[in-house]
């Protein structure tokens, strides 16, 4: 798999022109949504390059990655003579690097991308890594593959237009990172002032968490091992994302994981050991960030069969990444289902249901 370069920019628009290189300006392709249309687009206009490229929008929102609006990026990338020579750039937050490097990937056996994430989700998630894909058939990120941008550009600025929601969406990642890598990280993110969040501050943060997650990509780009670390927080987090849309009340993605972490660290207590202390500090910090999603044991069994669906389960278990502690990483973890109810029960309790 190619390496991904990814840059904290320091001079945006030279960034971006090396990132496109010697790419004829004929044959670039710009994906946003209608947010980032609005609020970003203009902020590319400093290079020549792209004054001329092709803009394709797209409907921003979770409810909008799927197969038809693929298809239509295809159409758009089709009807505008686009090669597998030419060049696409997403600007977007995470649905639109998702979607964006899946259609790049796909189109014509492959061309080349550039992911430019505009919220801070996208930069330490999404647009990092590689994996591209869509939801399907109420599934998150069903079909896809994994093909990395050849750059990934982050621009800190970009994440000024973002209201509070979506910054403490992006610091959920960066938690996790924290949990899975070591002590002394954990102490910095734990502390930060998520109620202030000073960008210029936060800079330090955001290149360490993004380091975290490109080394372990590094060791293990196609996710045969240590890369189901950054799974933490996701098997639970995702079922929890799928039932908020079933209940007509849609979480945000970093929500949703911050309270899938709630239970994964109580199945990390309970079957490794994980410390109880720190168990308690990290709910407290997302209990008074993030809040709740309102369920109730009406709603284990469902939840329950939306994590035998996730597609990290190699088997008819369900697969979790634990903790036995901060930076001790456990792979490959089942837990019955007596206990993952209990998990949920843990987290009612916690959040206050």
């Amino acid at each position: 798999m190619p390496n991904q370069q990814v840059i904290i920019c320091h001079n945006f628009i030279a960034d971006l022109e090396n990132a496109i290189g010697d790419q004829p300006k004929d044959s670039i392709y710009i994906l946003t949504d209608s947010h980032t249309q609005t609020l970003c687009l203009h902020l590319l206009s400093g290079n020549k390059k792209c004054a001329n490229a092709r803009v394709f929008n797209i409907q921003p929102g979770d409810s909008h990655k799927n197969i038809e609006t693929l298809a239509s990026v295809w159409q758009f990338l089709c009807d505008n003579g686009a090669t597998r020579k030419s060049l696409l750039i997403n600007l977007g937050g995470g649905m639109v690097t998702d979607l964006g490097g899946f259609a790049a990937s796909t189109f014509k056996r492959g061309m080349r991308y550039i992911n430019i994430p505009t919220t801070l989700l996208g930069a330490v998630d999404a647009a990092v890594g590689g994996k591209t894909g869509i939801n399907f058939n109420g599934l998150k990120n069903e079909v896809g593959v994994i093909n990395p941008a050849e750059t990934v550009l982050i621009e800190t600025s970009f994440f000024e237009t973002l209201d509070h929601e979506n910054l403490v969406s992006g610091m959920a990642e960066i938690l996790k990172h924290a949990l899975i890598y070591s002590r002394e990280e954990w102490a910095k993110v734990s502390a930060f002032d998520m109620e202030k969040f000073d960008l210029k501050q936060f800079k330090p943060i955001l290149a360490a968490s993004i380091a975290i997650k490109e080394g372990i990509v590094e060791e293990d780009p196609r996710e045969q091992g240590i890369r189901k670390a950054l799974n933490f927080g996701h098997t639970v987090g995702h079922a929890f994302e799928s039932i908020s849309y079933e209940k007509g009340m849609p979480a945000l993605h970093g929500y949703a994981v911050a309270w899938g972490m709630i239970c994964e660290l109580y199945l990390s207590h309970k079957l490794l050991g994980f410390p109880k202390d720190i168990l308690i500090q990290a709910v407290s910090i997302i209990k008074d960030t993030y809040g709740a999603l309102a369920i109730s044991c009406k709603d284990y069994d469902r939840l329950f069969e939306l994590m035998t669906h996730d597609k990290k389960n190699d088997s008819k278990e369900i697969n979790f990444t634990l903790l036995g502690n901060i930076g001790d990483i456990r792979i490959n973890q089942n837990a019955s289902q007596k206990l993952i109810f209990e998990s949920l029960d843990f987290y009612c309790d916690s959040v206050g249901l």
